[in-house]
């Protein structure tokens, strides 16, 4: 039978042992070994070397794994928080095929300004004219092609 560790029951650590198994994003498998590694004792140093990982990331998991909540490994989002939805990007879709007339606005070709600036009415969200460039291009356009002729194709 399996020792209990420092923090985790049998049960517990059997389970964080199977997720490992599983196809798992590098981050989580990551979170797991920081935490069955301290729950061995390891010192946050050592797991560091071990796993490749960043003194914060060792400690911020280690902490979870010391106040029982080490079942939450895969509960915390991974990277910068995604600002705009999939409703906005359709929402820009649909928007560079209209006239920015029909909104208001004294040219008939749009810009970025304009676009945020509209975007902003309608979903109460900031970003900048960079990034409605950036949702542009992945769309394969670019301020530039936003005419008629494009937005017919598109």
């Amino acid at each position: 039978m399996d020792t209990q560790g420092l923090y985790l029951t049998t049960r517990e650590r059997k389970i964080l042992q199977q997720s490992l198994h599983a196809d798992l994003r590098s981050e989580w498998r990551r979170r797991i070994e920081i935490m069955l590694l301290a729950d061995t004792g390891k010192t946050q140093t050592q797991i560091c070397k071990a796993v490749g990982c960043s003194q914060e990331t060792a400690r911020y998991w280690i902490m979870m794994l010391q106040i029982g909540q080490a079942h939450k490994w895969n509960d915390s989002s991974i990277g910068r928080p995604k600002v705009v939805s999939d409703e906005y990007v359709n929402r820009l879709k649909v928007l560079v095929c209209q006239s920015p007339r029909d909104y208001g606005y004294s040219n008939g070709r749009w810009t970025a300004q304009w676009l945020r600036t509209q975007l902003a009415q309608e979903f109460d969200i900031q970003v900048s004219n960079y990034h409605i460039t950036r949702l542009l291009k992945s769309m394969g356009l670019s301020m530039r092609k936003l005419s008629s002729s494009t937005l017919n194709h598109f």
